[in-house]
C-alpha cells in the first residue's frame, strides 16, 4: 500500500520536481539595520548587491508567477522561485542512485523522481521554519520585508499548518523506501536541526552544511540496495562534503563583511586570502574520493573522463575566482550545478559502458574455451 501511495504521490508532484526547486540555502545571514537588529536570510546574495538580487531562475519564477494568486505566497515561502539550492542537494542523491544501478542499466527513474520530490518538500519545510523563527528580524530589513510571513501575506498559524502539510508529504515520500532507508533518513533530522546554529559557534558551518546536504549520497544507495556499502557510500559522502566546502566557501565570500560585522563565522572569514589554497586542497580530496569510489565499484572510462572534466572545471573556477567581487562569487557558486551534472552523466555512461566490457570479456572467455 505504501508503494502504491508513493507512486501516486510522485506522479502528482512530478511536474514540480522537473525543475528540482530548492531555492534558498537556509544559511542564516544577519544584517545590520540602523545599527541594530538581526535578520536570518536565505540562499542568495545579501542586501545592496543590486543585479544579483534580480537573478531569479526564469522557469522556476514563471511557475510561481503563473500559479493562482492565493497560492503564490506559499510558493515563495518555499523558495520555489530559486532552484539552485535544490540542485546542490539533489545531485549527490543522483550520484548514489546512479552508482547503485545494475551494470549496463540506467538509474532507477522512480527513485530519482521520489528523491526529487522529497528534496522539494524538505527544502520548503526548512525555509518555512526559517521564516517563522525570523519574521521579526525580516520586517526590519528591506531585502526581506516582503517575505510572506514578514509582510503579513501569511499568518504564523497559516505557516505552521503549511509546515505540517509539507512534513506530512515528506514523511509519505520517506515511507516509500525500505526500512533501513527510513531509519537512515530519520537520522538526518539531527543535522538539519543543528546546522543553523553552527555559524554562531564555529568557523566551519560549511562543514556542517556538507554533512547535511550530502546525506543523500548514503540514502540513495540504501534506497536501491537495501543497505549501505561502506566502500562506496563513505567515500562518496566524503567527496560531497568536500564539494560543499568548495562552493559554499565561495558563496560565503559574498557575505563576509556583513558576517564579520555582526559576529557570524564562516570558512570565508577563516581562510581569507588563503581561500584558493584551501579550495585547491578540497578539490584534490574530492577527486581522490570519487576516484576511490570508481575503483571500488569497477567504474569505466566515461566515469574517469567525467572526473577529469570536473577537475578542469574546478581548476578554472578556483584560478579565476575573485573573492572580493560578489558578482563573480555568485557566478562561480552557481556553476557548481554543472559539476554535479557532469559527475552524474559520467556515472550513468560509465555504468552503461560496463555492459560492453562484460560482453567483450565473455567473448574472450568463450574463444579461449573453444581453442
Amino acid at each position: 500500500m505504501l508503494g502504491a501511495s508513493g507512486t501516486g504521490l510522485v506522479q502528482g508532484l512530478r511536474a514540480g520536481t522537473q525543475v528540482w526547486l530548492w531555492g534558498s540555502r537556509g544559511r542564516s545571514l544577519t544584517l545590520p539595520h540602523a545599527a541594530r537588529g538581526l535578520h536570518a536570510g536565505d540562499w542568495r546574495p545579501s542586501a545592496g548587491r543590486g543585479p544579483l538580487e534580480r537573478r531569479p531562475s526564469l522557469p522556476a519564477a514563471a511557475i510561481v508567477n503563473s500559479a493562482p494568486r492565493p497560492l503564490q505566497p506559499y510558493l515563495r515561502l518555499m523558495r520555489l522561485d530559486k532552484p539552485i539550492g535544490t540542485w546542490l542537494l539533489y545531485l549527490p542523491c543522483t550520484w548514489s542512485i546512479g552508482l547503485a544501478a545494475e551494470p549496463g542499466c540506467f538509474p532507477d527513474w522512480y527513485m530519482l523522481s521520489l528523491f526529487g520530490t522529497g528534496a522539494v518538500l524538505m527544502r520548503g519545510a526548512g525555509c518555512t521554519i526559517n521564516d517563522m523563527w525570523d519574521q521579526d528580524y525580516d520586517k526590519k530589513v528591506t531585502r526581506t520585508a516582503s517575505r510572506p510571513i514578514a509582510a503579513g501575506d501569511i499568518s504564523t498559524f497559516q505557516s505552521f499548518v503549511f509546515l505540517g502539510g509539507q512534513l506530512t508529504l515528506a514523511l509519505g515520500v520517506l515511507l516509500c523506501l525500505n526500512y533501513y532507508s527510513i531509519a537512515l533518513g530519520a537520522a538526518s533530522l539531527l543535522l538539519v536541526i543543528t546546522y543553523p546554529l553552527m555559524k554562531r559557534i564555529t568557523y566551519w558551518p560549511q562543514l556542517a552544511l556538507g554533512l547535511t546536504f550530502n546525506w543523500g549520497a548514503l540514502l540513495g544507495w540504501s534506497a536501491v540496495k537495501g543497505s549501505c556499502d561502506p566502500s562506496v557510500c563513505l567515500p562518496l559522502y566524503f567527496s560531497g562534503i568536500m564539494w560543499t566546502l568548495i562552493y559554499d566557501t565561495i558563496y560565503a565570500h559574498q557575505d563576509k563583511r556583513d558576517d564579520a560585522l555582526i559576529g557570524l563565522k564562516s570558512t570565508a572569514l577563516l581562510f581569507r586570502e588563503d581561500t584558493k589554497q584551501w579550495l585547491s586542497g578540497f578539490t584534490v580530496a574530492m577527486l581522490g574520493a570519487l576516484s576511490l569510489v570508481g575503483v571500488n565499484i569497477g567504474q569505466t572510462v566515461p566515469y574517469y573522463t567525467a572526473l577529469a572534466a570536473v577537475g578542469a572545471h574546478l581548476a578554472h573556477q578556483i584560478y579565476t575566482l575573485d573573492i572580493h567581487r560578489p558578482e563573480d562569487c555568485w557566478d562561480k557558486f552557481t556553476s557548481n550545478r554543472t559539476i554535479g551534472l557532469i559527475i552524474f552523466l559520467g556515472i550513468v555512461l560509465g555504468n552503461l559502458w560496463k555492459e560492453k566490457e562484460t560482453d567483450k570479456t565473455k567473448k574472450n572467455i568463450d574463444n579461449r574455451v573453444e581453442n
